[in-house]
């Protein structure tokens, strides 16, 4: 049998209340006490005010803070985590959707416009919010059904349409008066830009004797070399190209049958334009490289005398008058960028091979010889891969003998040792950044005597690393020019 024990106060040794009845209400403790439960555990489906009213109530899996007519506050400081739009994780692709209050949508509309039926009855601050999850509206809107409710002020005759790409559309409910009102509905900002994945272009070129041409090739921004592209311009050989203006290209100098200053801009998409008034000295056998951040120079080459005059060209791709040269005056030499905001020229000829090179700054200004590393020649290639590093290929020696030795350039401008050639031993070919940060060196003249044209190409990794030869597309040809273009793949 139970034993019962009915009190209505339990107190402790000095008389202090412990726990206490009165009526129907248990008090725990007395003023001043603190009470502590073990292990933090109370469990109630209701915890009330001192005025009856539910601070915290449960009922199944719902939770309620607060009743009607309350204000819920947080306090200064709080951050509040969760609550507010619940997002729907699945995308919407139907025509039609039935929106509930207190959600988010992504609305794709690649496929169709999409009819919302907002909820027949809301209250006071209930929100919803859409969003063009492919910024695909101003192809297929989204048109809302206020369903019996005013939207800003008009009953649902009206017709209430987005169509704007990238649109978001934020409503809240205000009331029967003006019903929903739009909070925002701007659209967003298409923010991310795809990296600069550079294509590249060949062009002009002889086959020997006194063939010219102005044919060109594409390579596409993973390194494949097109077929031949009718010539624009005045066809012509031994010219040089660089990039300019952030995803352009010019082509300029040259000879046709006499030395000619003429230029031939290239587009983002690489269409080159029609000739330009030549500025600067006319020559050939010139080098040129980017510099800053979307500037250009052509420097050196040969009248019939060999010179060091410059010329600048703009973010526009204007050619400057000349600039008195720097460094020793020699021809056969070649350009490129490095440190991602520099230029280089080396090795070249006058009166005997050279090694040397000439830094450029990030402003144009080209600085005095540096005493030359790994084998002298002209009649070489060079181009800038892994973002901000050179490399120099191929070349002539003299004597009929021609090169595939290579010499990377580091990112402060320092020429390294020979590398071991790879590929097809040339000179006078082209070369020219592709993918953004890999490179091509394509055709050239593998014999000199007598004369063997090449269209063969070779890969440069963005870690410098030559490839072996890739059977040639598009005229086999030498002393012709390459640039990069295009800012997207």
């Amino acid at each position: 049998m139970s034993s019962i024990i009915k009190v209505d106060t339990v107190q402790d040794t000095d008389g202090n209340n412990i726990i206490n009845e009165n009526a129907n209400t248990i008090t725990i403790g007395a003023s001043g006490d603190t009470v502590t439960v073990t292990g933090n555990d109370i469990r109630s489906d209701a915890y009330k005010a001192s005025d009856g009213g539910n601070l915290v109530s449960q009922s199944g899996t719902t939770i309620t803070l607060g009743a009607s007519g309350d204000t819920i506050n947080v306090a200064a400081g709080a951050t509040l985590v969760g609550g507010g739009i619940e997002w729907q994780s699945s995308i919407v692709t139907a025509s039609t959707l039935t929106a509930e209050a207190g959600k988010g949508y992504w609305i794709d509309t690649s496929s169709n416009s999409c009819t919302i039926t907002l909820p027949g009855s809301s209250s006071v601050g209930d929100e919803l919010i859409f969003v063009d999850y492919a910024r695909n509206w101003g192809t297929n809107s989204i048109i809302i059904d206020s369903n019996g409710l005013n939207y800003q002020g008009q009953d649902d005759t009206y017709t209430v349409e987005y169509s704007t790409n990238g649109e978001a559309v934020n409503i809240v409910y205000s009331g029967a008066t003006k019903g929903w009102i739009p909070i925002d509905d701007g659209a967003v900002a298409n923010a991310p830009t795809p990296p600069q994945t550079f294509k590249a272009i060949f062009y002009g070129g002889t086959t020997g004797s006194s063939s010219r041409y102005n044919t060109s090739n594409l390579v596409s921004s993973s390194g494949v070399v097109a077929t031949d592209t009718t010539g624009v311009g005045t066809a012509r050989m031994n010219s040089a190209g660089t990039k300019y203006g952030g995803d352009k290209g010019i082509f300029a100098y040259g000879k046709t049958s006499s030395v000619v200053s003429i230029s031939n801009l290239v587009s983002s998409s690489g269409v080159i334009a029609t000739d330009t008034t030549g500025v600067g000295t006319a020559r050939e056998q010139l080098g040129a490289t980017a510099y800053g951040t979307n500037t250009a120079i052509f420097a050196f080459g040969t009248t019939g005398s060999v010179t060091a005059v410059s010329n600048l060209v703009s973010s526009a791709g204007v050619i400057a008058t000349d600039t008195s040269g720097v460094g020793t005056a020699r021809f056969g030499l070649a350009g490129a960028p490095y440190g991602s905001d520099k230029g280089i020229f080396a090795y070249g000829y006058s009166g005997g091979l050279l090694s040397m090179s000439n830094l450029v700054s990030n402003t144009g200004v080209i600085a005095s010889d540096v005493s030359g590393v790994g084998t002298a020649r002209y009649q070489l290639a060079a181009l800038g891969y892994g973002n901000d590093k050179a490399i120099f290929y191929a070349g002539y020696l003299g004597s009929d003998v021609v090169t595939n030795v290579s010499n990377l350039v580091s990112n402060t401008g320092v020429v390294a040792s020979d590398t071991s050639g790879v590929g097809d031993a040339r000179t006078r070919l082209a070369g020219a950044t592709y993918g953004g940060d890999k490179g091509i060196f394509a055709f050239g003249n593998s014999v000199t005597d007598p004369t063997t044209p090449t269209a063969v190409s070779n890969l440069v990794s963005n870690s410098g690393v030559i490839a072996s030869d890739t059977t040639g597309v598009g005229t086999a040809r030498y002393g012709l020019a390459a640039s990069a273009y295009s800012g997207t793949a």
